[in-house]
């Protein structure tokens, strides 16, 4: 009798935790006037706010960017200008993400906004500008995985990377907003995004 109340309760707990509101997406509570959800990068901080581990399995990850005033900065060192941000995207292979990954990137140079791809592909990273954006505007995004290239689009413009990963589909974890670099952020950083299921 103790083990079928102990299944019971197993079984409610797991399905119970499963389940998925209205307003909240991957465990995040989102606004029900935007659906987005905000990330915050704090002063002198690299990762973001909200950055649980999570694991994924995907042909494809689709998600709308959206950037503020914050986006523009100014580093330490004027090289590092030049480093690419992390924004949103997954590890791999079953693998860590400096060993297999794909993820869009951001940085704020000579005065644009630029979104790149950033792929690491047996430990060796490579990366393409894809697009200069405007702050505030609502941008697109998506990475579909293939046996041998990850395409990345945004606003229905797609570059082709390629993919040295085994594994059928993206399998890994997903990863979330990062300043850096070799920076902190200088200020506090806001990005929204919002996952397209």
């Amino acid at each position: 009798m103790n083990s079928v109340i102990l299944y019971c309760t197993i079984t409610f707990l797991l399905f119970s935790g499963c389940q998925k509101s209205g307003n909240v997406v991957n465990g995040h509570q989102l606004s029900t006037s935007t659906s987005f959800i905000k990330y915050t990068i704090r002063k002198g901080e690299q990762y973001s706010d909200q950055s649980s581990l999570k694991t994924v399995e995907m042909s494809e990850m689709k998600f709308v960017v959206k950037f503020d005033s914050t986006a523009i900065y100014q580093t330490i060192s004027a090289e590092n200008q030049n480093d690419i941000n992390k924004l949103y995207g997954f590890s791999d292979n079953n693998s860590a993400h400096h060993q297999y990954s794909a993820r869009f990137g951001w940085r704020w140079s000579s005065n644009f906004l630029r979104l790149f791809a950033y792929i690491y592909n047996e430990g060796v990273v490579s990366s393409k500008e894809l697009a200069i954006i405007s702050i505030g505007t609502e941008v697109s995004c998506s990475i579909q995985v293939t046996n041998s290239s990850y395409l990345f689009t945004v606003n229905g413009v797609t570059e082709r990377l390629p993919r040295m990963a085994s594994t059928a589909k993206g399998q890994g974890y997903q990863l979330y907003p990062y300043f850096g670099g070799d920076e902190a952020a200088p200020h506090d950083v806001y990005i929204w995004i919002k996952p397209v299921l």
